[in-house]
Order: C-alpha cells, then structure tokens, then sequence
C-alpha cells in the first residue's frame, strides 16, 4: 500500500483527478489546493491543465465521495480566488450546475459552506446573470432538499451582493411556485428568500408575486417584514472585482489622503444602494387591448355615470406597474378634459388615472406633459381634500417622468394665480419638486425660484408665506448657505430665521457639489515659449516685457472677428493691451512710450522671417528704418478694427433686445391666447347648458301641447254631444207644442193647476179615476196635462240643470200634500222630473187632462211661460259651454 501511494503521489494532478480512487482524488484535490495558494500570481503554470480542461472541475465539485467532494469543492475555490477572471469564465458553465445539485445539499455543513462560497466567488469574478441561470432551474427540482439549498444560497447571494448587483426579477418570478410546494423546509427557505429580498426592496416587491400567495402565507411574511422595516438600510457587504478596482483607483488617486480605504467601501456601497422600485423590475405590458374601444364616446357623454364607469373600466386597465410604450395621445387628450368636469368623482378617477400612466411609462409620458399639466394646476381650485391629494399624486408621477426644468414655466405662471387655493397647492407641489429633483437647477432656474419664493413671503394668507419659505429653504438645502446669501439680502431677520429652520429640516436629493480648487497655471512660461517655438532668449538678454507684449499683438487680430464680443475669447492679456492702444493719451502716458511701442508690435511677423536670431537680433545699426513708417499706420489700423467690433457688438446687442421683446411679446400673447381659449370653453360649456336646459324646455312644452290637443278634443266631442242633446230637446219641444196646440179645451176649471183651493176636488177625481195609482206619479202628476212632452221626458242630465230654476220648498211643495199654494215656476219646473216621468204616463196624464182643462187661454199662457223658460235655460247651457251669443233682448 505504501509504494501504491508513492506511485498515485507522482501521478500528475489532472490524473489524479480522475482517478478511480476516492482517495487518490481526495489527496489530489489537496494538492492541488496547497499549489494554488503558493502560486504567486495568476500565470503560474500550475493554473494551466486546469484552464486547458475545465471538465477536471465538473468532477471534482460533484464528487460521488462526501469526504472528496468537501476537499474538491475547497481546491476549486482556491483555484478560483487565485486564478483570477479566467479561472471562472473557463470553467462556471461546467461547475454552477453540479454545485447547485450536489453540492449546495451536501450533508457536511463544510461542503456546504464551500459550495455557496464557490457562488459566491463565480459572481465576484463574473456576472451575477449567468450564475443565475445555471441555479434558478434547480427549484424544479424533484428532490426537496436540492430546491432548499439553492433557496438558500440564493439568499446569501442577495445578502452579500444586493440587488443592484444581482438581477432579482428572475427570482421574484420563480418565488410563487416554491411557495406553493409540500416540503416544508422549501417553504420556510422562500420566506427566509423573500425577506432578504424585502431588504433590499421593500414594498416593491408585492406587486409581482403577492397576489398569488396565500392569505396565511401573507400575514407570517407581514409579521417578518415589520421587523426588517425597524432595521437600518442594508449595504453592499461584498464588492465584484470591477468594484474593487474602481475603490483601488479612488483612493489611489489624489486627495484619496489617509483613511480611504477605510471609508471608500462604504461610501461605494451607499451610492449602490439606490431605491429600487416596481417599474425597475416589472415587464412592459402593452394595455391598449384592454382599454376600452368607445371611450372618448363614454367621455363625451351627459351623464357623469357613464363618463365615471369609462374612466373606472380605464383605470384597471392600466393598473399594472409597467406600460408598454404607444400612442396614448388621445387617451391624454379625454383626460385633460375631464379635469374640467363639472362632478368631483370624475376628476378624481381622472387623475388617477394619469397616475397610473405617467408611472406605468415614465420618460415615456414626458411628450404629454404640456397636454395634460396645465389642466390639472387650474384644477388646484377644488377645495375638497379627496380631490387635492389625487390631483397632486398625478402631478408628482408627471414630474418624475420630466425633470425640473421642463416644469418650471408652468409652475412660476401658476404661483401668481389669482386664486389663494391654486397657488397654496401649486407651492406645495413645487416643494415636494425641489426635494425629488436629481439634476441641481441652473443660475437663471435659481433665480427665478428665489424670485417666486420672496414674493410669496409678502401674502397675505399664512400657509401661502409659510410655502414661499419653505422653497427658499430647500433651495438652500440644494445650494448651500453661501450660494444662497446672494436672494436672501433685504429680508428681515424673522424671515431669515423661517427659511434657516426649513433649511434644517428639508431633504432633498440633488445637492450642489463644491467645485475643486484648482492650482493656478504659470503665465509667463507657456505664453513665451507660444511666442519663440525656436531658439531660447540669450542668456545675458533678459526682456520679459517685450515678450509678454507680442503675444497680445498677434492674438489680438484673431481675437476682433469674434461673433460675440467676449474678451474671454482672446489669450490671456490680449485685452489689456489692446485697451491701452486704443484708451488714447491715458493708454500711454508719455511720447516716448508711442514711439518704443511699435517696434514690439512690428516684431509680430518677424517669426516668418528673421525671428531665428533670437528675441533681441534686431540690428543695431538701422533701428529707424522699420520703426518710422509703423507707428503711423498702425494706430488708424487697431482704432478701425476697434470700431468695427463695436460696432459689430452694438448690432449684437440690439439683436438680443429684440429678440427679447419678441419673446416677451410671445409669452403675453400665449397667455392671452390661453386666457381666451379657458373663456371661450367655459363658454362652450355654457352654451351646453342652456341648450340642454332649453331641449328640456321644450320637451315640457310639447308634452303640455299634446296633453291640451287631447283635452280640446274632449272639449269638442263634449260640445258636440251637448249641441246633439239641444237638438233633441228642441225637437221634444216642438212636438210638445204642437201636441198642446191639438188637445182639446179642458172642463176643469184651471184654478187646480195654479194651486187653489179647487186642488181638492181636482185630487179627488184622480184618486176616483185611479190614474195616479196605475201610472205611479206623485201630487205633482196633476200640472203634467200642461207640461211639454220633452220636458217632462227630460234626462237625467237636463234634471240637474233645472234645478237652477227651482224654487226654494220646490220639493216641499212637489212632496207635501198639506200644501195649497206653489209659484208658477215651481208648478213648471219643480214637479216634473223626468225621473219619475215616461211617455207613457205624459200621455196618460194629458188623457185624464183633457176634461179637467176649462180654458185654453191660461192652457196657452201656461206653455208659453214653460217655452221661454227652457230657452233660457238652453241660452244658460250655451253660455256656459262657450257655443253661443248672448240671448237678444225679447
């Protein structure tokens, strides 16, 4: 056995490796290991079979011995912190997956310590991407305790490397199954995945896989997530390679200073641990299926119902965390709109409807801003509180898909609002801007801020000077105390004290940061080396002066065509010089200095010629030959140039007021056109009202209208009925006369039918004759041998129309035998009711009649008297019927 181990001890690793002796391979991976860590750095040949065969790891990781796979799982690791980026993009598509299956479950907690380190090290070499797709298909896994030891390295994985660095869409999309499954350690390693998630994530992560979890399920992580929610933020505890540079740059760099390395892990790591939010981790979801397709028709509509269900049946379409880019713009368009509905319910679906849009598409909503910001600032009017805060949710997920700057004109124009409610809300939403803003506003942004903010100081409701404060404090938060003494001067200390306690207190995002000192540059030095490339100055020849003057002269003439006349322009002193050519006898105090300046100026071309003997070869012995001839030109030359510039600049400048005034001319135009357009659809809408007020109207009248036709009809089929019954009665009435006019003279004597004492014998007879016993008639039967025949068969409706010419006792009279005298009119009208009357018993009566009439003439008297009485009475029917003339006089 011993020369057997002698043997396998001289066998090169990578046979070693494969041997089929679990403990051949256990020294080796032993060996190997001890190799690694005495390698002095990543080329060492021993890292090279390895590299050259990445299938020796596969079975080193995945050893079907426990005690060799623990010392492979070590050797590989070794191998990957020593042998550096190589090592592991050679080899992790080989390793990850068998760590994942065999490793992360091995029963000694060695192995499996080793195995997740192995993870971890891939991810700090590598990309978090690919070791994920290599261990998330092992929660498909048939045997539990593989899906549990992948849950839980992927939980270490996150706790040391955050999200940031590891992707956990994939994982927060695998968590609803492994939820779901019957062991019950897969079940308790999810919850312990899902609340390191919740570290990093916080509620962002409920909207992708909440829902499908079970209520039970809820409530426990609930109670684990108030826990986490009383933790601190959590920070980056292990760095990626490129991570570790980029800290090992900083501090090398200057003013790293002492104590970098202390600190840079940590101020790395906090700038890492940014927010995640939902929209980061959700796909885009394309919602224009399920928008309704009649929904600018259901907007248009009268009824406030219809236009809510169509903003409800909108809004759940989408409610999802992530929209899919597209052409939303009429969408918009009805939104905006319904910012001016007149019904509170509508506004507020309406702005949460932009809500959800502006943060379901983010920069993708920037291009409907100028639609749909403007309506929702007017709306700022609506006092109730419900609709303020939807109103001004919306319009902070429309400021985070543009940027301050976008915003701004809007929000200064509505912070002059004539309505206290407008402008109180609209510095509020100004506020909560400045404290979400990332990007520090510019110079003439800060200004116009810092002008805003004053003047809101002076009004005078109190939230409103409190708000103007406020701004001016955040602004000071952004800016820094001294960049914001400048906008704070002529307050008064109250003032200041207000704004230096908000100042205190505000938290912002976007912080100015100071600018570096920079070391001044040497001026002498590279401006005469510009000026003499060549040859160096003599060294017994020293003139700085000289030479600092013909670098001005010869920048000068490139620095004149300049377009917008800055002197910044020019090199370094190129201004001054020429300001003391141009300033006349104050530019040079005496003649001497005029006449020794142009031999400086003319020494500016002489670099294409005769520079080469230096900076002092001019000859001696001809000074005026070149001198003379040049100071007389050369002033008229710089003093036109000088002009035209001015000259040039003057245009300039009055280009730039012109411009000016036309922008200002365009702005009041575009407020007085926006001006015209609110009046012009706060008209329309009033005109809609009146319209349907006066639809309305005149739908009452046609139903009046109709319901008169109907009652004129009834009317008319009542006249006529009543003209028909006068015909009858008139023709009753004629026949009655001419039967009068027939009868024979009566031998009674007329006394009994007036009602005087010959009653009595005019009774007796009847009774003896027994015609009142068979015809049924009461006392008053006996006048009916007077009467006309249609009146006494009048009809029942006739019989209440008479009545008006009854007399008082009428019935008395007609009922009360023990009464002897009755009025003519009574005797006429009062007995004879038709109701107790027929034909029969008229002609009866006239029968018995006839022998008791004695004169004719009062027989006569009598039917003339109850003939004008019926046509008065039928005049009387007319009148009141509205048929006829009044009666002519008789």
């Amino acid at each position: 056995m011993a020369d057997g181990e002698e043997d396998f001890s001289s066998l090169p690793l990578t046979d070693r490796f494969t041997h089929k002796n679990w403990k051949v391979r256990k020294e080796g991976y032993e060996d190997a290991k001890a190799q690694f860590e005495k390698s002095p750095d990543e080329s060492d040949p021993v890292f090279a079979p390895f590299l050259q065969d990445p299938g020796l790891w596969k079975g080193a990781v995945a050893d079907s011995n426990v005690a060799a796979q623990v010392e492979g799982m070590g050797s590989y690791c070794a191998f990957l912190k020593f042998g550096g980026v190589q090592a592991c993009t050679r080899t992790r598509s080989m390793t990850v997956g068998p760590i994942a299956e065999k490793g992360l479950p091995c029963a000694r907690p060695a192995g499996k310590a080793s195995a997740q380190e192995a993870l971890l090290l891939c991810i700090e070499l590598d990309r978090a991407d690919h070791v994920l797709e290599d261990i998330l298909p092992t929660l498909s896994h048939k045997v539990p305790k593989v899906v549990a030891g992948a849950l839980a390295a992927l939980t270490t994985i996150y706790h040391n490397f955050g999200c940031k660095i590891v992707d956990p869409k994939p994982t927060l999309k695998a968590l609803t199954k492994v939820f779901g499954h019957a062991d019950k350690n897969v079940r308790a390693e999810a919850q312990n995945l899902t609340v390191e998630l919740y570290r990093w994530l916080r509620e962002a992560i409920k909207p992708l896989f909440w829902a499908d979890l079970k209520p039970v399920q809820q409530q426990d992580l609930e109670k684990l997530f108030e826990v986490v929610q009383q933790e601190p933020s959590p920070k980056q505890e292990r760095f990626t390679r490129a991570q570790q540079d980029a800290m090992a740059a900083a501090s090398a760099a200057p003013g790293g200073g002492d104590g970098a390395d202390d600190h840079g892990g940590d101020e790395f790591a906090e700038e890492e641990t940014e927010e995640v939010e939902v929209f980061d981790l959700a796909e885009p979801v394309d919602v224009m299926p399920k928008v309704p397709k009649d929904l600018q028709d259901q907007l248009g509509s009268s009824k406030w119902k219809d236009r809510k269900e169509a903003l409800d049946a909108l809004y759940n379409a989408i409610n999802v965390p992530r929209i899919k880019d597209g052409p939303y713009d009429d969408i918009v368009r009805g939104l905006a709109k319904c910012m001016k509905d007149a019904n509170i319910a509508v506004v507020t679906v309406a702005a949460n409807c932009v809500d959800l849009l502006a943060k379901g598409l983010r920069n993708g909503f920037m291009k409907y801003r100028s639609t749909i910001l403007v309506p929702m600032l007017e709306r700022l009017k609506e006092k109730k509180q419900s609709v303020a805060d939807a109103l001004g949710q919306a319009l902070d997920a429309v400021f985070l898909s543009t940027n301050l700057s976008d915003c701004l004109e809007e929000i200064l124009e509505y912070l002059k609002h004539k309505n206290p409610q407008v402008k109180q809300e609209t510095v509020k939403f100004l506020i909560r801007c400045l404290r979400t803003t990332r990007t520090v506003p510019a110079k003439p942004e800060i200004k116009s801020i810092a002008d805003a903010g004053t003047k809101l100081l002076t009004e005078s409701t109190e939230a409103i000077r409190s708000g103007g404060a406020e701004i001016l404090g955040t602004l000071m938060k952004i800016l820094g105390e001294r960049a914001m003494n400048p906008y704070l001067d002529g307050l008064d200390e109250i003032r200041k004290t207000k704004i230096k306690e908000y100042f205190e207190t505000a938290e912002v995002k976007a912080k100015e940061r100071p600018k570096p000192i920079m070391a001044p540059p040497k001026p002498a030095a590279p401006a005469g080396r510009k000026v003499v490339p060549g040859k160096k100055p003599a060294p017994g020849l020293k003139k700085p002066a000289p030479a600092a003057a013909e670098a001005p002269v010869k920048a000068a003439p490139k620095a004149i065509p300049s377009k917008l006349g800055k002197p910044g322009l020019a090199p370094p002193g190129a201004g001054l010089k020429l300001q003391r050519k141009l300033a006349g006898p104050g530019g040079t105090s005496s003649p001497q200095r005029r006449i020794a300046s142009p031999p400086s100026e003319e020494a500016a071309p002489a670099p294409k010629f005769g520079l080469g003997r230096g900076l002092a070869g001019r000859p001696i012995a001809k000074p005026a030959a070149p001198v003379e001839p040049a100071p007389v030109p050369a002033p008229p030359a710089m003093n036109a140039m000088s002009a035209a510039d001015r000259a040039e600049l003057e245009e300039l400048r009055a280009e730039k007021d012109r411009f000016t005034r036309i922008s200002e001319e365009m702005k009041s135009e575009r407020s007085r056109f926006n001006s015209q357009i609110t009046e012009l659809q706060n008209q329309n809408a009033q005109l809609i009202e009146d319209h349907t007020r006066d639809v309305l109207s005149i739908k009452a009248k046609e139903t009046q209208l109709v319901r008169a036709r109907s009652d004129a009809e009834a009317a008319e089929q009542n006249v006529q009925k009543q003209q028909r019954e006068i015909e009858r009665l008139k023709r009753e009435l004629a026949r009655a006369l001419r039967a009068s006019a027939m009868s024979p003279p009566n031998a009674g004597s007329e006394a009994g039918s007036l009602g005087i004492p010959e009653t009595t014998s005019i009774y007796q007879e009847s009774a003896g004759n027994g015609h009142a016993a068979r015809s049924g008639l009461h006392m008053g039967s006996r006048f009916e041998s007077t009467r006309p025949r249609s009146y006494a068969s009048a009809s029942p409706s006739e019989e209440k129309e008479n009545n008006g010419l009854e007399s008082p006792g009428g019935r008395e009279g007609g009922l009360g035998l023990g009464r002897r005298k009755l009025s003519p009119t009574y005797g006429l009208s009062g007995i004879g009711s038709p109701t107790r009357s027929s034909r029969g018993s008229l002609h009866a009566t006239e029968d018995e009649a006839a022998p008791r009439s004695a004169e004719p003439a009062e027989n006569w008297k009598r039917a003339a008297e109850v003939t004008s009485q019926l046509k008065a009475r039928i005049e009387q029917m007319k009148a009141r019927q509205g048929l006829s003339r009044p009666p002519a006089p008789r």
